[in-house]
């Protein structure tokens, strides 16, 4: 039978330690909006939200037959809005 040790014999062992990684704010993507939030946050109708973006005049992605926008985009075209 061994004799008892403990973890300072083997020093390498303290040194193990599970380290997750730390993700911040920044790194996580942006949630994206379908076109019932996004009109309702812009106060116009979803219908209206989709012409915009057909347009061009809001930035905004079509995936199949929906569309998804990024609420910054959302807050940039209110924010030109309210400086027209």
């Amino acid at each position: 039978m061994l004799p008892y040790s403990d973890d300072r014999d083997f020093p390498e062992i303290e040194s193990r330690s599970v380290k997750k990684p730390v993700v911040t704010v920044r790194e996580l993507p942006e949630p994206l909006l379908d076109s019932d939030e996004a009109a309702s946050i812009m106060k116009i109708h979803p219908k209206t939200l989709q012409k915009l973006a057909r347009k061009g005049i809001v930035r905004g992605v079509h995936i199949g037959k929906l569309w998804r926008f990024r609420l910054s985009e959302i807050e940039r075209w209110i924010d030109h809005q309210m400086a027209s």
